[in-house]
């Protein structure tokens, strides 16, 4: 093997290695938000059904066993209360199969978020993909995340 091989065969280790490593780092990425500059975008989903009846009610909201919520907040400068956003977004089961999220945004005093229904089936893996536009001056801001549901019976 020649000199010039060696050096390819160690630069394309070093490059899967670098690429396995950010990989391996993103999945890892379980924070509840992610940071673009003085934003940070805070996204959860969970099951209706861990919302109390008499919120539900108060919000509009239909609690079911196989219904989630997704829910995104943004907050800038650490500023508690967070801001107003354009929030769209999509999520899609194992099978592909995609519901389009339409989100509402709930405001409580100085607090905003924006919450969206879903449906998922029996034990199911969602993947979501949620584009955030605090400021319409500026690029949307896109962030995609799975959280694993169960009926909840």
């Amino acid at each position: 093997m020649t000199h010039s091989n060696n050096l390819n065969t160690t630069l394309l280790l070093l490059l899967l290695l670098l690429i396995t490593g950010l990989s391996v780092n993103a999945l890892a990425d379980n924070r509840p938000y992610r940071e673009y500059g003085d934003l940070k975008i805070f996204f959860s989903a969970f099951n209706s059904s861990f919302i109390q009846p008499d919120v539900a009610s108060s919000y509009n909201i239909t609690r079911g066993k196989d219904k989630g919520l997704v829910n995104i907040a943004v907050v800038k400068n650490d500023r508690a209360g967070g801001v107003p956003a354009l929030v769209k977004g999509r999520v899609s089961n194992i099978f592909g199969q995609q519901q389009v999220l339409e989100f509402a945004e709930i405001r409580e005093g100085e607090v905003v978020y924006y919450l969206a229904p879903f449906r998922f089936d029996r034990e199911d893996w969602m993947t979501f993909n949620i584009d955030v536009r605090p400021d319409p001056d500026k690029p949307t801001h896109s962030l995609t995340f799975q959280r694993k549901f169960y009926v909840d019976e």
